[in-house]
């Protein structure tokens, strides 16, 4: 990831990627010079803030207790809610944008300890022993952990990240021209309620066509890709104190007990849970 400076508009990296606001780029933080086994960095970005492609000699855990983080490679493209992080190999290229606000959290390990990691980036689940030991190495400045404690705490993440669940894409983009116009159009505004006959009919596809197109390229159905825009979008607006009630309004349910049963299936507690959780016992 980066550090805060002045910078010129982004470049486009994507010709599909939608329209971002410009206001502050990151410039790559310089990690290659550290010798340590482990770095951690901590920091707090405000919405809009984004950076272009770079990469690191060592491995990298990006983290966002508080908000939603989107990185690019070469290959994917990855949105990370609280629950998860985005794992990135020594040496890979990415970019970063944070659509809001968010507090980063990143752990950064030399390329030899990253051997038992995932060759390629990935997401990776976020336990609570990972939560609670990189929240007690920010609450006491720890950067390079050098004590025998915390280098055995920064053993303990390794060895999180190394049993951790690993998932691709949270929300994937899709490669055909049809289907990315309709998530474009779900992004642009997630409350719509068309059914998926009425998107094909939208894109002049036969419902049976958009289906597939979805499960062969996002490898699950629309109605699953939205629900996990919808809930993108509520984690950020729960951070920003917004009521249950609202959300549910902004996100196109039925009632609010409708929405609160999709957040509960998605991050495993309610939203009143969810901002006890990750909105306050992080901070």
């Amino acid at each position: 990831m980066a550090e805060l400076p002045p910078a010129s508009p982004p470049q486009r990296q994507r010709q599909r990627r939608t329209a971002r606001p410009m206001q502050v780029q990151l410039v790559p933080v310089k990690v290659d010079d550290i010798t340590a086994p482990f770095y951690v960095r901590y920091d707090e970005f405000g919405a809009g803030t984004w950076a272009d492609a770079h990469s690191h000699r060592l491995g990298h855990l990006n983290y966002t207790p508080h908000g939603t983080i989107s990185m690019e490679t070469a290959d994917e493209r990855f949105v990370s809610p609280p629950q998860y992080g985005i794992w990135i190999p020594p040496g890979v290229e990415h970019s970063c944008y944070l659509q809001h606000a968010a507090v980063y959290r990143a752990f950064y390990l030399q390329p030899e300890l990253c051997a038992a990691l995932p060759q390629r980036s990935c997401l990776l689940k976020i336990s609570p022993i990972v939560k609670s030991v990189l929240a007690d190495f920010n609450q006491r400045g720890v950067e390079i952990p050098s004590t025998p404690q915390d280098l055995r705490m920064a053993q303990v993440l390794l060895d999180q990240m190394c049993g951790s669940e690993v998932q691709g894409s949270y929300l994937p983009d899709g490669q055909t021209e049809a289907l990315q116009e309709v998530l474009d159009a779900l992004k642009q505004e997630p409350g719509h309620r068309l059914s998926v006959a009425e998107w094909a009919e939208r894109v002049h596809l036969t419902e049976r066509t958009l289906a597939r197109h979805c499960q062969n390229e996002l490898g699950m159905s629309l109605g699953e890709w939205r629900q996990r825009l919808r809930y993108l979008r509520a984690v950020d607006s729960l951070e920003h104190g917004q009521s249950v009630q609202s959300i549910a309004l902004d996100l196109g349910f039925s009632t609010p007990s409708a929405f609160i049963a999709m957040f509960q299936r998605e991050a495993g507690v309610s939203p009143d849970q969810f901002r006890k959780e990750f909105l306050v016992s992080t901070e």
